[in-house]
């Protein structure tokens, strides 16, 4: 039997959106025997020289004009991306996804960043004939993300399938799936082996992540969480920000017992499950993993729009708090400190409580959608 086939799409702005495809990927593959995937930033897969260029420049704004941002999203807060927008698009950066699409004969297309999802929903206008599944990698309901020629959604919460019905998706093309995040995350391993890996000790234990792009720039707060390296170790993961890695090695400040400085990591799952306070940038991603470890979350410098309304979302059901101040950070150290035994109480009632979430629905939604839309000849309309 003919393996069915998913292609994954997604995009480099932030890591989040890739790594979801490839949670879906994995989880895809855990699932079913009898699916075969591929994952493709579609952008940089097809323009490698200019690709990397915007991305560029794209962090660049987010890192120096948040505000700016922050107004774009807003503005464009109920709009899809125009049939003109998305010619434009096509005509200048994904003129070959057709025959991308028509070289690969995927059984279903699932996109986990809008723009790929806007070219794939021009192509079947035009005829191209393939289930598309749109995953929202945020706790927000974008109009961007939004398309009639998507014949499934996969979303984070009730509250954002709400939001797409209000936009006028019918109610049987969403399900609530929750983010998808690679399945290592809900397991447990034994933390002797983790630490001893790390390196790490066993002490009450504080993870700083800046995103895959280790957008650490509170130097405040870095600097703040120092002073308790005696008795609380502290991890911060750098992503793939080697010039900001760098200094912090060469740093005296950051050169003490008990901290530890990480560049890009395949095992941030390992490095959640050994500690007992997450800080991070609130990507939908990130925010999702910490959920799924049950570790609490302080959340600094989010990005105007999508953060912003997963910071909300977090902290509205006692699963994170913003750092509003320097006092929400001395106040979680001294927690750390003084309370550790409730703390470590209080995390495993959440993971006992979160043991509701099905962490394999995003991807057994994708193979329901298969097998309701099976393979057929009219590929050769591709």
């Amino acid at each position: 039997m003919e393996k069915k086939r998913v292609l994954l799409l997604s995009e480099g702005f932030g890591a989040g959106h890739t790594q979801a495809a490839y949670a879906l990927s994995s989880s895809l593959r855990k699932l079913s025997p009898e699916v075969q995937t591929k994952v493709l930033e579609l952008g940089s897969f097809l323009n490698p020289r200019v690709a990397p260029l915007i991305i560029t420049a794209y962090k660049k704004t987010v890192t120096n004009q948040p505000k700016l941002v922050g107004y774009v999203y807003r503005h464009q807060y109920k709009k899809s991306l125009n049939r003109l927008t998305t010619l434009a698009l096509h005509k200048l950066f994904y003129t070959h996804t057709r025959s991308v699409v028509r070289q690969l004969r995927p059984n279903a297309i699932v996109c986990t960043h809008p723009i790929p999802s806007a070219v794939i929903s021009r192509l079947k206008r035009l005829g191209v004939q393939v289930p598309l599944c749109t995953v929202i990698t945020d706790y927000d309901a974008h109009g961007t993300w939004i398309s009639p020629e998507v014949d499934l959604y996969l979303v984070s919460t009730e509250e954002v399938k709400s939001k797409l019905m209000l936009r006028g998706v019918s109610v049987d093309k969403i399900r609530v799936t929750g983010i998808p995040v690679h399945p290592n995350f809900w397991e447990h391993p034994g933390r002797d082996e983790i630490r001893a890996k790390f390196n790490l000790k066993d002490m009450p234990t504080v993870l700083v992540m800046g995103g895959g792009w280790g957008m650490l720039s509170d130097e405040v707060v870095n600097k703040l969480l120092t002073r308790w390296h005696n008795d609380i170790q502290i991890i911060f993961c750098l992503g793939r920000n080697d010039k900001i890695r760098i200094s912090m090695e060469q740093n005296p400040e950051y050169r003490k017992e008990n901290i530890h400085i990480i560049g890009y990591t395949k095992e941030v799952d390992k490095l959640m499950e050994v500690s007992d306070l997450l800080i991070t940038k609130p990507g939908g991603m990130t925010c999702t993993e910490g959920l799924a470890k049950g570790i609490p979350m302080l959340f600094h410098n989010p990005i105007p729009g999508q953060e912003e309304e997963n910071v909300q979302y977090f902290t509205a059901r006692g699963l994170g708090e913003p750092i509003t101040s320097l006092d929400v950070v001395v106040k979680w150290m001294n927690k750390l400190l003084h309370k550790y035994p409730d703390i470590v109480r209080k995390r495993k009632r959440h993971l006992a409580q979160i043991a509701k979430y099905r962490p394999m629905e995003s991807a057994q939604s994708i193979i329901d959608l298969l097998d309701l839309r099976p393979f057929q000849a009219d590929q050769a309309r591709l």
